[in-house]
């Protein structure tokens, strides 16, 4: 049986970045060789492409992109990459050798702006060609806090209560925009990107002087932010996988070893507790799974997501926390943890989410069967 061309993309140019080569890495390492003949393309920082011939070692350290810069040198190609839509939209790669390979899906190794927020998804549409997760509408949608919020709520999801400002509106009047977060918020507030992942600007105000510093943060994000009240209760996870019928995990509870799950205790301190499968009473998780499906639906998810809540403490009332379109993918973390305990093992994960890419071209493409 010939061996399926798959394109593994990794890198980008968000805040991200680094999180996602150690996710490409580990799916890289797991994929099915004998199935599977794997073109891997980095995204520099600056937004560079290129074609990357060397070790999955070089690309989770971060050096791809020297041996990627030494390999055009000394061969005049390999560095580069030529990414084209032709004939009727099938998308081919020129690799180093000069030979042109037709992509048959792409698994998009993404996270953060430009990635995961369905700019990249728009290029893999034009390019006509299969590819890993969710399509450009759930994609932009999930990713821009906000807007997911307004949908949700339309839906009666239940959520924390929230506003949404912008850093001009912040910069133009600060004292309005102060005094209106604090009639409508109690301290302690949380302060959020509209558009970032993993954490990444966002903090926990205790006071007026935090919340300016806060909101002065998250606007080096994004123009958009997030004002959400602080919730007490457990942090609860839980990971969708499927296209028009679903599956939902068990969930999982992360337990912070910080005052939250922020960038620092997700990535560098490692002291941050999980428990897979939570601890919860079996009438909450099958609630947890119901509302992680309906909420996966209700954006037109498909392939995967990771769906965060809370679960109130007192009330055990579960509010939407977020969706993640393009969760971190290494063995140990929480996607493939989930659906580990759930019987899908990491490698056989790999393997439903790229027929799922496939089996959602072809709907949407009756005609040209891949």
């Amino acid at each position: 049986m010939k061996k399926m061309n798959v394109m593994v993309i990794f890198g980008g140019k968000s805040g991200e970045h680094e999180i996602s080569l150690i996710s490409a890495a580990s799916i890289l390492r797991a994929m099915d060789k004998s199935k599977y003949n794997i073109i891997t393309i980095g995204i520099t920082k600056e937004g560079i492409w290129k074609l990357y011939e060397g070790s999955i070692d070089e690309i989770e350290n971060g050096n791809w992109e020297k041996i990627a810069g030494r390999v055009r040198k000394k061969k005049g190609f390999g560095g580069d990459m030529c990414l084209l839509p032709i004939g009727k939209g099938n998308g081919v790669v020129t690799l180093s050798n000069g030979k042109t390979e037709k992509i048959d899906v792409i698994f998009p190794v993404l996270h953060g702006p430009f990635g995961e927020d369905g700019t990249i998804q728009g290029l893999f549409e034009m390019m006509n060609v299969p590819y890993v997760g969710a399509g450009v509408l759930a994609s932009s949608v999930a990713m821009d806090k906000a807007i997911a919020k307004k949908i949700l709520q339309a839906d009666g999801i239940p959520q924390a209560e929230y506003d949404v400002i912008t850093f001009k509106q912040y910069k133009k009047d600060e004292t309005e925009i102060i005094n209106r977060i604090e009639d409508c918020f109690e301290y302690p507030i949380f302060v959020k990107p509209a558009n970032m992942g993993s954490s990444v600007g966002i903090t926990k105000a205790h006071n007026r002087e935090e919340l300016k510093e806060s909101i002065k943060l998250a606007g080096k994000y994004d123009r958009k932010i997030v004002i959400e009240e602080a919730i007490n209760g457990r942090e609860i996870e839980c990971a969708v996988l499927g296209n028009d019928n679903p599956i939902a995990s068990l969930p999982a509870e992360i337990i912070p070893s910080a005052e939250f799950y922020d960038y620092h205790d997700k990535y560098i301190a490692g002291t941050t507790r999980f428990v897979v499968p939570a601890d919860l009473p079996e009438g909450i998780t099958e609630k947890v799974r119901d509302m992680a499906i309906r909420v996966y639906k209700l954006l037109d998810c498909t392939g995967l997501a990771r769906v965060d809540f809370f679960v109130e403490s007192g009330t055990d009332c579960i509010l939407l926390n977020e969706i993640n379109t393009m969760p971190g993918f290494t063995k140990i973390s929480m996607y493939p943890k989930m659906m580990e305990v759930t019987g899908i093992k990491y490698e056989d994960l790999i393997d439903r989410l790229i027929m799922l890419a496939i089996e959602r071209f072809n709907e949407r493409n009756p005609n040209k069967k891949n």
